[in-house]
């Protein structure tokens, strides 16, 4: 595997993994201002997600790059 290739698939996981992590901890707007969704969270916390994010992503991009070395799962074949 190329770290080109590399690369892409730990964009892959990371942007898969973040929209799993997005909803976590969310509380809603009790009182909403003008012009302020209802549905929109009171404190998104972005910055936290986005660790959480990389590194669960990057757990799972060695659990795929260990796999992928081995040749557990041949994917030429």
């Amino acid at each position: 595997m190329s770290w080109a290739t590399g690369l892409m698939v730990y964009v892959v996981i990371w942007w898969t993994v973040l929209f799993a992590v997005l909803p976590l901890g969310v509380k809603r707007v009790e009182n909403p201002g003008r012009g302020q969704e209802r549905g929109s969270p009171e404190r998104p916390q972005l910055l936290r997600k986005a660790v959480i994010t990389t590194i669960v992503a990057a757990v799972l991009w060695i659990g795929f790059f260990v796999l992928h070395q081995s040749d557990f799962f041949s994917f030429r074949e």
